[in-house]
């Protein structure tokens, strides 16, 4: 099994999001995670209104059983929206969301390139960063 079916996999039975679509979800009170590299966000900005979380630690932040959870992991109802550079490894990263039990865990398909096209603006900082 290659990466390509891994994501595949991640994706299978997941409603991925939109721009439009992630819009909403914040409006209904959606975590918006952010787990693209401080390259990435320099060149494209700060995505509004997301934490930032680094992908080696995202499953110990965000896992409501976890004595390294940040305060908004509240439970396995949180609906989390992770976004990435293209939408792929934030796919990879939902999924990993989900096999820890936030079960509403899903991404931004196209990832802060799809935003961006869509005409939606970045904000220019500061990033909320939780380590």
């Amino acid at each position: 099994m290659g990466i390509d079916d891994v994501l595949a996999a991640s994706r299978t039975g997941v409603t991925r999001l939109d721009p439009a679509g992630l819009r909403a979800a914040v409006a209904r009170g959606a975590l918006v995670v952010d787990t693209r590299t401080e390259l990435h966000r320099r060149a494209q900005g700060e995505f509004p209104g997301a934490l930032v979380i680094d992908r080696t630690v995202l499953e110990w932040r965000l896992d409501p059983t976890s004595p390294w959870r940040i305060p908004e992991a509240t439970g396995p109802d949180l609906e989390v929206v992770v976004v990435c550079r293209h939408g792929y490894s934030s796919s990879l990263a939902a999924a990993s969301l989900r096999a820890v039990g936030l079960h509403r865990a899903t991404d931004l398909a196209g990832g802060v390139e799809a935003w961006l096209a869509a005409g939606l603006p970045m904000s220019g900082g500061p990033a909320d960063v939780r380590e």
